[in-house]
């Protein structure tokens, strides 16, 4: 029989996420109370570890692109040229 796959709310990630990283219980033991793998509590906890910042209005950072604008005036000089 197949078994249909769950949802976890970002609430729930980010509460088992934050007690994993207290560290007072082994990752087996937080899997059962919350009824999820313990494969998937690391996930979320270097998931959280990986956007905490963003929490606090941190920009992410983005590679460095042209200006859109730049690309607009050498797409107008080019459409003159033709």
């Amino acid at each position: 029989m197949k078994r249909t796959r769950r949802n976890h709310g970002a609430t729930l990630k980010a509460q088992v996420a934050l007690v994993a990283l207290k560290g007072d219980k082994t990752l087996a033991d937080l899997a059962e109370p919350f009824q999820v793998h313990p494969t998937q509590i690391t996930e979320w906890k270097q998931q959280l570890l990986a956007r905490a910042a963003d929490v606090f209005g941190g920009t992410p950072p983005t590679p460095d692109t042209p200006d859109l604008k730049t690309h607009h005036a050498k797409i107008g000089q080019l459409a003159l040229e033709n």
